[in-house]
């Protein structure tokens, strides 16, 4: 039983030339490719004492490893996208040989074909929509506390919380119905859009309610257009932030996994 893997970043449209020269890789292996007609696989060979499927139950628990290793794999991603059409599989997918990946390419030909078809020409733009909900719910709160002025305190306090949690609750409502605003306006100027779940503060490293997580699929032509927009979008309340432009991830992150396969 072999000890090494092939493990997949992506699957690309070929050109004749070397997309994966100078790439290193998420065990530091040198990338290469695998080809069937004209698409590749982009590839690199890693231990599985690192990359099997024991080793990764163990790996994918160690937030600094499963860092380092996005980081590494997107480096790949990214770099063969800037030469070429490009297709990102799932991290961490691990074959147990390059047959399997030739395999791979020529069971779903027409599928990777098409949609490296669809995001030919294209990028993708991240945008989230933040509001801080003290900054929301300032201007209800302000009126409210002449109204509880000389009642009992109990009866006080009661009023006050009923008012903060009308206020916070219009708050809400109001952040939502701007997010609304800013996906409608960028899905315009885009030719696809997937909404994401919003991310809990502990990833997101922010204590300000995400009322819009979502991709955007956009023509390189108007990829200047759509970041000023966006840009314009922001309000003192309501925080737009835009990153990218982007391997298509959200348009094309292939399941690639299957009985030859390991990944999470």
């Amino acid at each position: 039983m072999t000890d090494t893997g092939t493990y997949l970043y992506a699957i690309a449209r070929s050109t004749g030339e070397g997309l994966t020269e100078g790439l290193s890789g998420v065990a530091g292996e040198p990338v290469r490719t695998v080809g069937h007609e004209d698409l590749i696989g982009v590839v690199g060979t890693v231990p599985l004492s690192e990359f099997g499927e024991r080793a990764l139950r163990r790996n994918l628990e160690d937030l600094g490893w499963l860092e380092a290793t996005a980081r590494a794999h997107h480096r790949v991603v990214d770099a063969v996208a800037r030469r070429t059409t490009t297709a990102p599989v799932r991290l961490v997918t691990v074959y147990r040989g390059d047959e399997q990946v030739r395999d791979l390419l020529e069971r779903g030909f027409a599928e990777f074909a098409e949609t490296l078809d669809m995001v030919a020409g294209r990028q993708e733009w991240g945008v989230k929509v933040y509001a801080n909900p003290q900054t929301a719910a300032a201007p209800a709160r302000s009126g409210s506390s002449g109204a509880s002025a000389g009642r009992r305190p109990g009866a006080a306090y009661l009023e006050r919380r009923r008012t903060g949690l009308r206020t916070r609750e219009e708050a809400w409502r109001r952040a939502v119905a701007h997010a609304e605003h800013v996906d409608r306006t960028l899905s315009d100027l885009a030719v696809a859009r997937r909404l994401h779940r919003p991310q809990d503060p502990q990833l997101s490293g922010r204590s300000e309610w995400m009322v819009l997580n979502a991709a955007y699929l956009v023509d390189d032509e108007r990829g200047g257009e759509f970041a000023s927009t966006a840009g314009s979008l922001s309000t003192p309340e309501i925080e737009v932030e835009l990153t990218g432009p982007w391997a298509p991830y959200s348009f094309t992150v292939l399941e690639s996994g299957g009985p030859d396969a390991e990944g999470p």
